[in-house]
């Protein structure tokens, strides 16, 4: 186990402080936090034809807790009336929506369907309503939905059955989900249809009142995965060209079908080799990791180059896009740097390194993003270990403008109305503060429904909590 001291044992802003400067780090942190109009983070922004009317933002959070055809449950539709009760302006995607069956990442992931776009559309209007009855009015409320396909981690029918559809071999990647030959790789002509599907669910996102769509390359999903793909052949591998073909036909048939949506990019900025549990379970590189197969990464995949994440960038805004997302890694295979915490999930491993210089790193690469790309809207992703001091490193990070927005994501399901209590001058509630414990990924990695199960008293007494406790034991 790590030897670093838990981020709660840092019990001032001064013994946060000194460990920031102990380790080194660069990322700005205000001491004092303020509320009101005059906070940075209550500031508006104008994005396009879009008036953000604040600077914290909802990530998309999945609860693998749908129906079988896609629809969302009572569970989905608490967690949606949570984000409209949190304070926050801007939606991001709400939760990540398959635009086809196969491209689900398990069988109770949201898919957008003509069936379903009735009750997806509802989340919608819930949220908005949750939103008007919790502060009075929903000015400057923007909500957006998360497009995907799970590519590599396609998991559509069990959810103890892997049926990739990925972009390329890989040898460190195709154990993990029993890719064992060519079979399990996604044809030009799937891709191709597979646009379709992409441009199709735009538009029905547009006609429902959605305010913009992400389009989305993280975490090792197809997009992603393609913008490493230089070893496929083909229309959509090899050259950066190649690579971003899938990104670009989907905006211009957005552009042509759903004339005015805006249209926005989550985006893994950088990666390293998968790694696996080493000795005492502390997390290392696989060996069979191959370097040239990560994005934003140097030629050995262990440090960042974001030289192909800014081309990317600079090619979003070519085609008018103006919103982007950035995170980091896989929670798959580099969970410690998508996702900085003390406590893995229970098919992750140990932190190789101490969980403040992961979060640093993503606030200082989307800094580096934001000043290259000033025109850009730009949403910083990564806090929540932060935990307590997580307000204050917001502010200052938005003050000092290395990011437009901060996103929040785990935080949310523990403490939802975080952002509204930070701007209206409440006291935070430290009993709800997310301190990574990782229950609400050990859960749906064991087949359950997701949810904050040590803080939230609603999944605390729902018997899943208990299977969860005794799955955790046996492994």
């Amino acid at each position: 186990m790590a030897t670093f001291p838990r981020l709660a044992s840092l019990k001032t802003f001064q013994d946060f402080d000194a460990r920031l400067a102990e380790l080194g780090l660069s990322m700005p942190r205000d001491a004092e936090v303020q509320s009101g109009s005059d906070s940075p983070m209550a500031a508006p922004a104008q994005v396009g034809e879009l008036t953000i009317g604040n600077r914290y933002c909802i990530l998309p959070m999945e609860g693998w807790d749908g129906t079988r055809d896609g629809l969302p449950t009572e569970l989905t539709k608490r967690r949606w009336k949570n984000f409209g009760i949190s304070g926050a302006k801007l939606i991001w995607g709400g939760e990540a929506v398959a635009v086809r069956h196969d491209g689900r990442a398990n069988p109770n992931q949201l898919c957008m369907t003509d069936q379903s776009l009735g009750e997806i559309a509802s989340l919608r209007e819930l949220l908005i309503a949750s939103h008007q009855e919790r502060f009075g009015n929903t000015d400057g409320l923007v909500v957006g939905l998360q497009l995907t396909h799970s590519g590599r981690y396609a998991r559509p029918n069990h959810k103890t059955l892997a049926e990739p559809r990925a972009v390329q071999r890989n040898p460190a990647l195709d154990p993990r989900v029993n890719l064992q030959s060519d079979a399990g790789l996604i044809r030009d002509d799937e891709l191709k249809t597979l646009i379709d599907d992409f441009i199709k669910a735009a538009k029905m996102a547009k006609n429902v009142g959605f305010d913009f769509v992400d389009v989305k390359h993280c975490h090792g999903y197809l997009g992603h995965e393609l913008l490493s793909g230089v070893d496929r052949p083909g229309e959509f591998g090899g050259s950066f060209e190649n690579r971003t073909r899938f990104l670009r036909s989907i905006v211009d048939g957005i552009h042509s079908e759903a004339a005015g949506l805006e249209i926005g990019v989550r985006l893994s900025i950088f990666d390293w080799l998968p790694y696996h549990k080493g000795p005492d379970n502390v997390g290392e590189p696989d060996p069979l990791g191959d370097p040239r197969l990560v994005f934003g990464a140097n030629p050995s995949a262990d440090a960042m180059d974001l030289n192909e994440p800014a081309k990317f960038l600079e090619l979003m805004q070519s085609m008018g896009m103006k919103l982007v997302c950035t995170t980091a890694g896989s929670p798959y295979y580099t969970p410690h740097l998508q996702r900085p915490a003390f406590f893995p999930p229970s098919d992750g491993y140990d932190p190789p390194e101490e969980p403040l210089i992961g979060v640093d790193r993503q606030i200082m690469a989307t800094a580096e993003l934001k000043k290259r790309f000033p025109e850009l809207f730009v949403v910083g992703s990564g806090y929540t270990y932060l935990q307590d001091y997580l307000p204050g490193v917001a502010q200052a990070v938005v003050r000092e403008g290395l990011a437009d927005s901060v996103g929040l994501g785990r935080m949310v399901l523990s403490y939802p109305d975080l952002p509204a209590d930070v701007l209206e001058g409440n006291m935070q509630q430290r009993k709800k503060v997310c301190r990574t414990f990782s229950d609400c990924t050990t859960a749906p990695r064991k087949g359950l429904i997701s949810g904050c199960y040590p803080l939230d008293p609603f999944y605390k007494d729902r018997p899943e909590r208990k299977e969860l406790l005794e799955l955790k034991k046996q492994s």
